[in-house]
């Protein structure tokens, strides 16, 4: 027998020792579980499942909500501002002839017109948000933790944020909308020109039905807030209510899935923007019509998808265009183009349950990796029993100098 299996691990020195050099206790291998062996293990490569499936959750996020529903997004603005089309398009049955119609007589981007600037917006918006939070104490981020002033100032940020975007927007609206066989094509930067074009109607006394970008500056930061408002709160009482959920039903928290982890923020997003568009739709569609206006805008027309339609109104400002469209055209008029918000929604719920199905799928592998690992076969040696992993004996009385951080292979 070797001399290290001679050693008494409770015997006074080695007790002593121990205590003296402050080195944790020695436990026999024994006593030692292949489990507690091949924790670090399963840790190890949950942590990298868990940082893979974070960064596939933001990357389906941005795709749904910018890329992939932006068919949708054009379907829904054109309806808003088309006040004279004859059918409102509630449902999304409606908007199918439609749909086939466009992408038979033009080309297949017909739909996807206008992305390029959609994207532009959301990076102005993001760009401003940060340079506000670095030129004034203004926070960019808040938690549910934060006192009421806090909330307030981020508030003030967000409605800031929008302003500063607003007349790039109302360009970026004029590409989404526009016929492609009856206007140019926009360049790349157009959308950051025709913006700065809008600026100069602060001074512009020319008579046109454009309405100046200072009398919609407001309203936009109205909308946005608004929208972030009703978004962040159903957002976090639906992760709050889906974690709490999983709490119950989970044993052990540290051995969450990632199903468990990421797929709540996902729900949470989708049914917070759902509620703030439904919500503020009939606002949503004065604003567009306003923008819109006076901008010689021809749009495909809504009710057949074979002609193009120009775009006149002569609305004197949000509240004389809500009661317009009440008078000439009802209520619907305000939900014009719903059906394309059902649609998009739909899209994504059919995103939501692709998106589960590779978490459920990918949870359930890495808990086979680790049954495999906690189950590996063990073989006998003596009256010890070992794991299959290369063990080395003198490392069992190796003692950890917690002082320094490094072992010291010289304790006897």
């Amino acid at each position: 027998m070797s001399s290290w299996n001679r050693i008494d691990l409770n015997n006074d020195r080695v007790q002593k020792l121990g205590s003296q050099y402050n080195f944790p206790p020695v436990q026999p291998i024994s006593k030692i579980s292949s489990a507690e062996i091949s924790r670090p293990i399963r840790n190890k490569n949950s942590e990298y499942v868990h940082r893979f499936a974070g960064l596939a959750v933001g990357l389906a996020s941005i795709a749904s909500e910018h890329i992939l529903s932006h068919p949708c997004i054009v379907l829904r603005r054109q309806c808003q501002v088309h006040n004279t089309s004859a059918r409102s398009h509630l449902t999304p049955f409606t908007l199918f002839p439609t749909i086939y119609y466009l992408q038979r007589h033009q080309s297949v981007t017909s739909l996807w017109k206008g992305i390029g600037s959609t994207l532009m917006v959301k990076g102005i918006a993001v760009a401003s948000e940060a340079t506000i939070h670095e030129l004034t104490p203004l926070p960019k981020d808040i938690n549910r933790h934060c006192s009421l002033k806090k909330m307030a100032e981020h508030i003030l940020l967000k409605g800031l944020a929008f302003i500063i975007v607003t007349p790039f927007f109302a360009a970026s609206l004029v590409e989404t909308v526009q016929s492609e066989i009856a206007c140019e094509k926009p360049g790349v930067f157009d959308c950051i020109i025709e913006g700065f074009a809008r600026l100069a109607s602060f001074t512009s006394s020319t008579p046109t039905r454009l309405i100046p970008i200072w009398k919609l500056l407001i309203p936009t930061a109205i909308f946005g807030v608004a929208h972030y408002i009703i978004a962040s709160l159903a957002m976090y009482r639906v992760s709050a209510s889906m974690k709490a959920e999983i709490e119950r039903s989970s044993d052990d928290a540290a051995e969450r899935t990632i199903y468990e982890v990421h797929y709540p923020e996902l729900v949470a997003t989708f049914t917070g923007n759902l509620l703030a568009d439904t919500i503020l739709y009939p606002f949503e569609t004065v604003l567009h019509r306003l923008f819109l206006q006076g901008t010689r805008t021809i749009i495909d027309n809504t009710d057949t998808g074979l002609e193009v339609v120009p775009i006149m109104t002569r609305y004197e400002g949000v509240f004389d265009c809500y009661t317009t469209i009440l008078e000439e055209e009802g209520m619907s008029g305000l939900y014009k183009g719903f059906g394309a918000l059902i649609l998009q929604y739909g899209l994504h719920i059919a995103i939501l349950k692709l998106t589960r199905f590779i978490f459920e799928l990918l949870s359930s592998g890495n808990n086979d990796a680790s049954n495999k690992v906690r189950h590996a076969p063990s073989t006998s040696f003596g009256s010890q029993q070992f794991s299959n992993v290369p063990y080395d004996p003198s490392l069992q009385y190796r003692g950890r100098d917690s002082r320094f951080g490094k072992s010291d292979g010289n304790m006897f």
